[in-house]
C-alpha cells in the first residue's frame, strides 16, 4: 500500500511540474509600430506604452521561467545531466526573450528619432 501512495505522490509531483511549465506564456510583441514619418503624437505615445508593457511582460516571463526551473530543481526528481540541460534551456529562453524586447525597443526608437526629426521646431 505504501508503494502505491509513493507512486501516486511521484506521479502528482510530475504532473505538477508539467503544469508549472505550462504557466510561463511568452508575451506577444506590440504589433504595427507606427512610422515616425507619418505618425501622430498620440500614436507615438501609444506605441511607447506598448513597448514598455512588452518589456515588463518579458521581465515577468523570465521571472516565471526562473521560478519554474527552481520548482523543478527543488522537486529533487532531476538528475545532474537533466539539471544542466534545463538550466541551459532556461538561459536560451531568457536570452531570446531579452533579445526580442531589445529589437522591439530599437525599432521603436528608430521611429521615434524619425518622428522627432520630422516635428522639429
Amino acid at each position: 500500500m505504501r508503494m502505491v501512495i509513493l507512486s501516486a505522490v511521484f506521479l502528482l509531483t510530475g504532473l505538477a511540474a508539467t503544469a508549472a511549465q505550462a504557466t510561463c506564456i511568452y508575451p506577444r510583441p506590440p504589433e504595427n509600430l507606427p512610422d515616425g514619418a507619418t505618425a501622430t503624437y498620440a500614436e507615438m505615445v501609444a506605441a511607447q506604452t506598448a513597448v514598455k508593457q512588452f518589456d515588463a511582460d518579458i521581465a515577468a516571463y523570465n521571472t516565471c521561467l526562473a521560478m519554474e526551473l527552481q520548482a523543478l530543481l527543488a522537486s529533487g526528481a532531476i538528475d545532474d545531466a537533466r539539471r544542466a540541460e534545463l538550466e541551459a534551456m532556461q538561459v536560451k529562453k531568457n536570452n531570446a526573450a531579452v533579445d526580442e524586447a531589445q529589437a522591439v525597443a530599437d525599432r521603436f526608437n528608430e521611429q521615434l528619432r524619425v518622428y522627432k526629426e520630422k516635428n522639429k521646431k
